[in-house]
């Protein structure tokens, strides 16, 4: 393949998967900004082992290219916040109402992984399996621990109930 007929082909297929991808990459980060840099990365990934990949497993490549990036940012990224001057105490614990982000902050890492492929990019059980390279058991179980935590943090979930 020339060089131009692959750029053609890695164009058109990163305006047709990015930002359904880079939504992936969101709720595992819960973070826009950085859901756009681990896409970004990711597509950089891909673009040198496209003439390897084949095309029939594109999607899946892609896939795991964005899940893998995003949970190698959260494994590094610092967690000291930065502020403009440090308080003599403690500022008070807001009290607001959980909300889907918050919600979704409370699971694991791989089980967010596992909503954002399920739910998000609507992906069967085989398919998240794959793209994480995990046991099919393995996602039905990080499927329902999911959920369970989420009715736990959003009653709205379960009609209600808690």
């Amino acid at each position: 393949m020339q060089r131009g007929e692959r750029d053609a082909a890695f164009s058109e297929f990163y305006a047709a998967r990015a930002l359904a991808l880079r939504r992936v990459a969101y709720v595992v980060t819960r973070d826009w900004h950085a859901a756009e840099d681990v896409t970004q990365r990711a597509f950089v990934k891909i673009y040198r082992a496209w003439p390897r990949i084949e095309r029939g497993g594109l999607e899946a490549y892609a896939r795991r290219a964005v899940v893998n990036e995003s949970l190698t940012h959260l494994g590094r990224r610092r967690r000291d916040v930065v502020v403009e001057s440090v308080p003599d105490r403690p500022a008070p614990e807001p009290v607001v109402p959980l909300d889907l982000a918050a919600a979704l902050a409370a699971l694991p890492v791989q089980q967010r992984a596992v909503v954002a492929l399920r739910f998000v990019d609507d992906r069967s059980v085989a398919e998240t399996a794959e793209a994480l390279g995990i046991a099919e058991g393995t996602v039905k179980s990080h499927t329902s621990k999911a959920i369970a935590t989420l009715r736990q943090h959003i009653p709205t979930l379960t009609g209600g109930q808690p």
